[in-house]
């Protein structure tokens, strides 16, 4: 909405110039200080019709700013930016009043588009979240961008009610970000109930999801409260919820329909109150696909979704967990430890397929297990002696291994990556015909352009190879090196 005035209040003279030349060329009429007491002599005299704010200025924090504007000026949007990219600093952002926060650095184009959303929204109804915060409420750890979408997603429904599915690989920490919903939200003062589809027999699933009456079957001594009793309230978290079968998955629909369930043997339906958060490392799509999982459930559950990144889409993290790893161990009675940079290089450079969990076993056994203060990185080479780091991973050494070796290794880390989305056919053909580009590819590269040469050392009819390339949509050119 060209003509507009911004308001932008950072510390840095750089962003200042830079997010002021990109809003002036959007038709904007910027107004930059470098302090929270001129910004808000600005929205005390009734300036700006958007506020950009850094969180840490020289006389105040931006946060604490919110609520006054807020207050102040009710349809006054406010952006918060901040190098303290954090779980804790999203958050507050949010229940402060915050319309988005933006960890630096940001990207331009979602800062524009952010402005854009803001001030288009100046109509709806402004109401500040509830809840205060605590300082030290569970914080993740994390500052990569991987790490920060997550923090935003966790942010921006302090204030919702609604289900989320959080999927992602065995050892990322999918029941830490549940745990971070429900902290965070306006249940935090109610239970937070856990169950793991995969740890319960199936015959019992139901049992312990929403009681049984006594006598309903064999053993049944006694009532028994359900997780969704106990977790009345509050926050119910179904880990591996791929795992469930479907007649229990038939249950959970109605109660999520509902709002109401019965016990095993009960006939009375019983009225709940409880947040749903489900996790998983599989595909559900290709389980609705494939008729494991009720795709209504589905639809269900993920209304928001969220995805943990992986460690490997993450490696920068590393040294933040294992400083708070250590940490942990040093509160425990441990010896406190350090690591040298070489060693710390060592660990980011290792596959770390285990993942979050993974990394927290090793450096556990750093703290236990060796006499030093200061590991090195020959200490953590003998922790990962099976391990090879991510570059040798990609390696291939003709005098250790075998062709087929190698493509087999290279399988095995393409399985391994895709194993929560993999497709639910075709996939012969389609490794296959990863395989057979750059084989041609080169073999074309070796002949300088000459298919007649390259079908030969290939052992195919030439027209064979003709059909390949017109198929795999190879570049042919003759002469090429």
């Amino acid at each position: 909405m060209a003509g507009e005035t911004i308001l932008v209040a950072d510390d840095d003279k750089a962003i200042r110039t830079v997010v002021g030349h990109a809003l002036g060329r959007q038709g904007y009429d910027v107004r930059l200080t470098s302090n929270a007491a001129t910004l808000w002599k600005w929205v005390d005299d009734g300036m700006g019709n958007l506020v950009i704010t850094d969180v840490v200025m020289p006389d105040g924090n931006g946060l604490d700013l919110i609520p006054q504007i807020r207050k102040r000026r009710p349809d006054l949007r406010v952006i918060a930016m901040s190098a303290q990219s954090t779980l804790l600093t999203a958050v507050k952002a949010t229940e402060r009043g915050a319309f988005e926060y933006l960890p630096k650095p940001f990207d331009l184009s979602e800062l524009l588009d952010i402005v854009d959303r803001a001030l288009a929204s100046r109509d709806e109804d402004a109401k500040l979240p509830d809840g205060g915060e605590e300082e030290g409420r569970l914080p993740l750890i994390g500052r990569t961008p991987a790490m920060q979408e997550v923090y935003r997603v966790i942010a921006r429904l302090t204030a919702t009610d609604l289900s989320a599915l959080i999927t992602g690989e065995s050892g990322t920490g999918k029941e830490l970000i549940a745990k971070a919903l429900h902290e965070f939200s306006k249940r935090r003062a109610g239970p937070f109930m856990a169950i793991n589809m995969a740890a319960i027999p199936r015959e019992l699933i139901e049992s312990e999801l929403f009681g049984h009456e006594k006598g309903a079957f064999t053993g049944a001594t006694n009532r028994y409260a359900g997780k969704f009793e106990q977790a009345q309230g509050g926050t119910l978290f179904l880990d591996e919820i791929g795992d469930m079968p479907l007649e229990a998955q038939t249950r959970l629909l109605r109660v999520l329909q509902e709002g109401e369930y019965t016990t095993v043997g009960g006939r009375t339906p019983i009225k709940t109150d409880v947040r749903i958060i489900a996790a998983t490392h599989r595909d559900l799509k290709q389980l609705v696909q494939q008729g494991l999982f009720r795709e209504d459930l589905f639809y269900r559950l993920n209304v928001v979704p969220i995805r943990v990144p992986p460690l490997r889409e993450r490696r920068d993290d590393i040294p933040d967990l294992v400083r708070h790893f250590l940490g942990q161990c040093a509160e425990e009675g441990l010896p406190q430890k350090t690591l040298t940079h070489a060693a710390m290089e060592r660990l980011k450079s290792a596959r770390w397929p285990g993942n979050v969990r993974e990394l927290e076993n090793v450096v556990r056994r750093l703290a236990a297990l060796y006499a030093q203060d200061q590991i090195d990185v020959d200490v953590i080479e003998a922790e990962l002696a099976d391990q090879p780091s991510y570059a040798a991973n990609n390696a291939f050494d003709p005098e250790k291994e075998s062709l087929s070796q190698s493509v087999e290794r290279h399988l095995k880390r393409y399985f391994e990556a895709h194993r929560d989305n993999f497709p639910a056919s075709g996939v012969y053909s389609q490794v296959l015909k990863e395989f057979e580009r750059p084989l041609i590819s080169l073999c074309l590269d070796l002949t300088e352009g000459n298919q007649v040469r390259a079908a030969d050392i290939l052992g195919l009819n030439r027209n064979t190879l003709r059909k390949k390339i017109r198929d795999l949509e190879i570049p042919v050119v003759r002469g090429r090196k």
